[in-house]
Parts: structure tokens; C-alpha cells; sequence
């Protein structure tokens, strides 16, 4: 099925809905926001590509500064590297013959570098790198505090790192360190406190192969929610955040001053389509238009109202009592909870400008999850 048509100029008010919508100022300021407060950090800028999925968002951080891109799946980095982009790193475990041929092939456009946490799969890596004639990096991933994959830090991530150069066909790239969980820790406090351990774990991984007489030329990680203290850190030269471009509702919720403060750029354009019930109205942006793990969205610009839950096709809006109630066919902009999965819900993004369509863009890796 194919949306319907969008074309540059059209007013927001006349598009059809559910739309993802993305205000454009905002977005641009966003990404300018990050170079500026990273420049002179000694830090790289590696956006994470997961967010957006889009070639066209990636090729304007790369404009901005960025070296590159991150992706997480081989099938989301494949529409990169087939539009151009040059320099892609997969911050995960590749595992399984299909898919690490895949990765090798990538390899022969673009420089593409991948995580491991086990010598079988640096193993696997070089094999298909031999195949299609490549050499691949190969990054040591160090769990410092996500509790998800990696590697402990210290001898055990020494002992990987050795393995990935006394390796054909593969070379090691530096170390992996990104602690996911503290991006959403609420306070300033909290997740200034969680980056410095990060940092620690990663510094004395980094010192640990240096005594060995291996060089870590680079330690990558950081989120939206630690990037400013990561490139503070003097020990990551490389930060990865992905939504400082677009603000979900639950980013919103963290604390940021006195943090650079990122924007919302990023809209569900709803209809109303049911105001039968005093308190209440029914727009048409549910479970299929929004993601809601990481909370409900926030309705943009209309003091009170609150998204109280979905259903498949359905959200329910509430009213407060003494607040005008938007009428049959209304529109609403919803802050999506989570931002990520909301975006892959969709094959497009419409960019607006001062209240209409500047452009449309295909989201390129809708889908990609392999």
C-alpha cells in the first residue's frame, strides 16, 4: 500500500493523517547543537543511523561533521552504503553465516566496522572477510553497565582484542563502550555519574592494552542522554547518540540543565475522529502509529491534554474539565513516547518548514531487522 501523495508546498493542515512529521528548524538546530557543544573535545561525532533510518537525515549530519554513521543491523547499514555513505559502524554482534557474508560484501564499498564479544565470531568474521577479499574492524565490545552484550573490561576484553589481530583478515578497530541504560536515568547527577564509570571501565581496558603493546585507536559510545560527558571524558574519541535529532517524550522526561538542551522535531500528526464523550476525544494514531514502550506521547501545544492510551488503530485523548475540546476532524501533534520504534512504523518523513512541506523522505531501512 502506498500513502497518500505529499508534495512539496502543501499546508500541514492538509495532510492526511497518521503522518510522521518533522519540523525542520528545530531538527536543523539540533544537529548543529551537538557539533558546536562537542567541537574542540577531541570527540568524533558517529550519529547512530537507528533513530532516523534515513539516507537523507544521515547525509545532513555528514554535511554537519560527522565521520560516518552507526547502524545496527547489516540490512539497516545496506541502503547507507548503497546511497553513498562511506564509513558505517554496526554497534552489535553480527552472528550467522548469511548475515556475516552479508557484512563482508558491505565491505567492499564502504569502510564497515562491527562488534564482537567472542572469538567464534571473530573466527566467522574472518572467513567471510577472506571470501570477499576485505578486511574487516573489529571492535572489542565491553559491557560498562548496560547488561546486555559485551565483554567484561580488563583482562577479558585484552584477551578478545588479542585474539581479533592474531586473526587474518580482520583488524582490531578499539573498543566498544556504551552503557544504554544510563541515557534515561533521570538526573544530570545520575547519568554524569554513570558516564564517569563508563569511562573508567573503558580508560582501564585501554590501559591494560597498551601494556600489552596494543594500540586502541578508538573508544566509541554515548547516547543522547551522556554524549556531552562522554566527549568530556578525554577518553572516548568517538560519541554515538541518535535521537538528540528528534526529542521523544521520554528523553523530555530527563533532566538536562545545565546540559546543552536538545528539541522536539519529531510529530505524529493526528485526526480526531470521534468527540461523542464530554472529557474525551478519539484521534487516529494508535498501537500501528506510535510506539508506547517508553511511555505515552505528549500532546504538542494544547495545555492539559494528555494521551491516556491506544488500542490497534484508536488513542484515547482526555479533556480536562474547563479546557476547549478539539472538534471532529481536528488535528493534534503527538511527541512520540519513543522514537526509534515510532519511526520505523513509517515509510516516510515529511519535512515541514514554516507550516508546510518542504520535502519527503523515504525511510530508507523501514523494516531492516536482520
Amino acid at each position: 500500500m502506498t500513502p497518500p501523495p505529499v508534495s512539496p508546498g502543501t499546508p500541514l493542515a492538509h495532510l492526511d493523517t497518521p503522518a510522521l512529521i518533522l519540523e525542520m528548524a528545530p531538527f536543523e538546530r539540533n544537529i548543529e547543537r551537538l557539533q558546536s557543544a562537542v567541537r574542540g573535545s577531541g570527540a568524533r561525532v558517529r550519529p547512530h543511523a537507528k533513530s532516523h533510518k534515513c539516507v537523507e537525515i544521515a547525509r545532513r549530519q555528514l554535511k554537519a561533521g560527522a565521520i560516518g554513521i552507526c547502524c545496527q543491523k547489516v540490512s539497516e547499514a545496506e541502503p547507507f552504503v548503497e546511497a553513498g555513505v562511506r564509513d558505517v559502524l554496526i554497534t552489535n554482534e553480527v552472528i550467522g553465516e548469511a548475515k556475516v557474508r552479508r557484512l563482508a560484501d558491505l565491505a567492499q564499498h564502504a569502510r564497515i566496522g562491527v562488534c564482537v564479544d567472542d572469538a567464534r565470531n571473530v573466527a566467522e568474521l574472518s572467513v567471510a572477510a577472506q571470501h570477499a577479499r576485505v578486511v574487516l574492524d573489529v571492535l572489542v565490545e565491553i559491557d560498562v553497565g548496560g547488561n546486555r552484550c559485551g565483554v567484561s573490561p580488563g583482562d577479558e576484553a585484552v584477551q578478545l582484542a588479542l585474539a581479533i589481530k592474531n586473526t587474518p583478515h580482520v583488524r582490531f578497530g578499539g573498543l566498544h563502550a556504551y552503557h544504554g541504560r544510563a541515557q534515561h536515568m533521570r538526573t544530570v547527577a545520575e547519568r554524569s555519574a554513570a558516564a564517569q564509570t563508563a569511562a573508567a571501565q573503558a580508560r582501564s581496558t585501554r590501559d591494560a592494552l597498551a601494556r600489552y603493546g596494543v594500540a586502541c585507536e578508538t573508544i566509541t559510545g554515548g547516547g543522547t542522554g551522556t554524549c556531552f560527558f562522554d566527549a568530556g571524558s578525554r577518553v572516548y574519541n568517538e560519541i554515538q547518540p541518535g535521537s538528540y535529532i528528534f526529542m521523544d517524550a521520554d528523553y523530555l522526561r530527563n533532566e538536562w540543565q545545565p546540559m546543552p538542551e536538545f528539541e522536539p522535531s519529531l510529530f505524529v500528526l493526528c485526526g480526531v475522529m470521534s468527540a461523542t464523550v464530554p472529557g474525551r476525544v478519539i484521534v487516529d494514531a494508535g498501537l500501528k502509529a506510535l510506539a508506547v514502550d517508553s511511555g505515552m506521547p505528549l500532546v504538542r501545544g494544547h495545555g492539559g491534554l494528555a494521551y491516556a492510551g491506544p488500542s490497534d488503530e484508536h488513542g484515547i485523548v482526555t479533556v480536562p474539565a474547563g479546557t476547549p475540546a478539539p472538534a471532529l476532524g481536528d488535528k493534534l501533534q503527538l511527541i512520540p513516547g519513543h522514537c526509534d520504534p515510532t519511526v520505523n512504523l513509517y515509510d516516510r518523513i515529511i519535512a515541514v518548514r514554516d507550516g508546510k512541506v518542504e520535502a519527503v523522505w523515504a525511510v530508507s531501512s523501514r523494516g531492516a531487522l536482520w
